[in-house]
């Protein structure tokens, strides 16, 4: 999800024509959707082709498997308690008609009544007691959930009692809204491998949609007319029908947006800004950086490894970095340059700026040649390039999944400004799964990532840079091992702070921002967008900073359904 298909650029003028027939063979635009084994014959004009989410055949319809189900299962299947409002910075209330701290430890939900699963069953407090057990199970993705939530029961068929050994405000909200219910009465007979692992290719859910077919390049969802929320949430999603295609490479997407077969493109596509200035499709904005920043990239240093452990060292290799030109050269503007923090531009009122001030990093390459220097960094053998301080050679490498052409450009870049300052840093483009398992071992020097996407709060992005105790596998978080306990003591304190209370959160991410900038175990360098690039042959009304448009997230990604995808399809209206 992070940046989209990465993508083979050799039809780059078929990017800015829009010329399906130059990378595609394809014919005139006909008006239908993309061809395929399944959907093909769906009325277009109520239909809605969307891809940017699946790489490859749908693998499955598990909501639990939040990083790989098929697109829309958890938000068009299967829903939460409640949605985040990115706008706004707070929760609204979805399947929970109100949700509120009853004391310091105890959390009470009330359900919306009258709730149906798609096969008829009432939805009840029972099977959102049973949705949150189900992190019991040890090898759950949310088991750590159950370190401080110590139960959770019906106290009535719409009121659940969740009770807690510690109040985690700020991760509890991030659950309220991540977390997918479940009926008790389908998944209470399957084993806990089914449970956490199964295919669930028979979805039973309260959203809006049901599974209409899926094939190897495609699901399609079909709207059920008698979704809960058309009453009592006073909206309906637009499009009877939901194709998400799975993504082929970009020219056949560029093609598809020209032929007006695909309605929403959520990839990353060479070109954009050519497209948007042209008319042929519209993005949030219609100037740089053209999308809504929906993410972080950061260039992860593994701090267990010499020269890398040296917090001089990572700072003088954050000063070597020319974002700019990676922001201008390699995106085209499509991107923008972090702050220092690198905290989101959401989260902008959280950023300390007399830390900033003192404390964050610009591109300086004499800068970065005095900070090895008074480091003891030395080139003690005139090939330009310091060594370490015992002597010893520095030959970094930083690698980046083969096939990310953007990231893969954005490498050579920071390899060429760290040469530029003294320090050797080659790129390597190994196998996107391999490079995966290398990271989560620890064997690397280098690598570009940005795994934390934006939420209701900054202690998820916090969370995933200083998360204790370093794991062997390293899965999620933290891939640089980076140990600081008083770090990770502060996230924790982050945790405990009410979500209302902007003081109290402030302060303690000043001092996170403190360590973080005097330590470095990320640096910061652009903020990835949320790719949204739509046609309006089919469907109007997209999102945009335009006044009177939907102000929502433009996207169908795992997890931003939730955060406004859902609703921007409610708001979606036909072409005339």
């Amino acid at each position: 999800m992070g940046t989209g298909i990465r993508v083979r650029i050799a039809c780059a003028l078929a990017v800015i024509a829009l010329t399906a027939t130059a990378c595609t063979g394809g014919s005139p635009a006909t008006g239908k959707g993309p061809g395929g084994a399944q959907g093909g014959s769906l009325p277009r004009g109520e239909t809605l082709y969307t891809t940017g989410t699946q790489w490859g055949p749908p693998a499955n319809y598990n909501p639990l498997r939040d990083w790989d189900h098929a697109t829309g299962t958890k938000g068009l299947v299967y829903e939460t308690l409640f949605h985040f409002d990115p706008n706004a910075g707070k929760l609204t209330p979805w399947l929970a008609e109100s949700g509120a701290w009853k004391d310091a430890k105890t959390y009470e939900v009330k359900l919306r009544p009258g709730i149906t699963w798609s096969d008829g069953e009432p939805l009840t407090a029972q099977d959102v007691a049973y949705s949150y057990g189900l992190g019991k199970i040890e090898a759950s993705s949310f088991h750590s959930l159950w370190s401080w939530l110590s139960a959770a029961e019906a106290v009535d068929a719409t009121t659940v009692r969740f009770t807690f050994t510690s109040a985690h405000y700020q991760e509890w909200d991030f659950t309220l809204y991540g977390r997918p219910i479940v009926p008790e009465h389908v998944w209470s007979g399957r084993s806990e491998e089914e449970i956490l692992n199964g295919v669930n290719d028979k979805p039973v859910g309260t959203g809006a949609y049901t599974l209409k077919s899926k094939s190897q390049d495609r699901v399609v969802w079909q709207r059920r007319d008698t979704w809960w929320g058309t009453k009592a949430l006073g909206m309906t999603p637009a499009p009877r029908y939901i194709v998400d295609v799975s993504n082929p490479s970009n020219e056949v997407v560029i093609g598809q947006l020209g032929q007006g077969q695909l309605d929403l493109s959520n990839n990353f596509l060479p070109g954009a800004s050519s497209l948007v200035k042209a008319k042929k499709v519209v993005s949030y904005y219609d100037q740089p950086p053209y999308m809504l920043s929906a993410n972080t990239a950061w260039l992860v240093p593994n701090t267990t490894r010499k020269p890398l452990d040296d917090a001089a060292f990572r700072k003088a290799l954050a000063a070597s970095v020319d974002i700019d030109k990676i922001v201008k050269g390699v995106y085209g503007d499509l991107v923008k340059k972090a702050d220092p923090t690198g905290l989101l531009p959401q989260w902008d009122q959280y950023i300390d700026k007399g830390v900033v001030a003192s404390d964050g990093f610009s591109y300086d390459t004499a800068g970065a040649k005095k900070i090895l220097a008074d480091a003891g960094y030395r080139d003690t053998d005139g090939d330009g390039l310091v060594e370490n301080k015992d002597g010893s050679k520095i030959s970094l490498k930083l690698a980046v999944p083969t096939g990310w052409t953007d990231w893969m450009e954005a490498a050579k870049v920071v390899a060429a400004g760290a040469k530029s300052a003294g320090i050797s840093v080659t790129t390597e483009f190994p196998d996107q799964n391999a490079l995966n398992e290398q990271r989560a071992k620890g064997d690397f020097d280098l690598v570009l990532n940005n795994d934390r996407q934006l939420s209701n709060t900054p202690w998820t992005y916090y969370e995933y840079m200083f998360q204790l105790p370093v794991q062997k596998q390293q899965n999620t978080v933290n891939f640089g091992r980076y140990e600081n306990q008083e770090a990770w003591k502060l996230v924790q304190q982050l945790g405990q702070v009410p979500t209302d209370d902007a003081a109290g959160m402030k302060a303690v991410t000043s001092k996170l921002q403190k360590i973080q900038l005097d330590e470095m175990p990320l640096i910061p360098l652009w903020y990835n967008g949320l790719w949204s690039q739509s046609t309006t042959g089919t469907w109007t009304n997209w999102p945009s900073d335009k006044p009177g448009a939907p102000a929502y997230a433009p996207a169908l990604w795992r997890n931003w359904l939730e955060m406004g995808g859902f609703e921007m399809l409610t708001q979606l209206k036909p072409a005339k």
